[in-house]
């Protein structure tokens, strides 16, 4: 079957990681430090700043107050099966 990938749910673990809920049921870790690049992520190499995210149900992603996504597909395929690691 295919599934349309999107984000559903969004749990900050600390250290610009992410535990995210796909609406294929799965959850994966993402960590993003190192890999925001570009002046529209600039803001969020501050931690405080990066903690804001919230999950948009319209777009299927997480975005920041400044306007700046990830698409989901970039964060499914940059993220680990959460199973795998242990700090969740």
């Amino acid at each position: 079957m295919y599934y349309l990938i999107e984000v559903t749910e969004a749990k900050y673990l600390g250290e610009f990681r992410i535990l995210l809920t796909f609406n294929t049921g799965e959850k994966r870790i993402v960590n993003l430090k190192g890999r925001l690049h570009g002046e529209i992520f600039e803001p969020l190499k501050d931690e405080g700043f990066f903690m804001q995210f919230k999950v948009d149900k319209e777009l299927g992603t997480i975005v920041w107050p400044n306007g700046a996504d990830i698409a989901p597909y970039g964060l499914y395929d940059m993220s680990k099966p959460a199973e795998y690691i242990k700090a969740v």
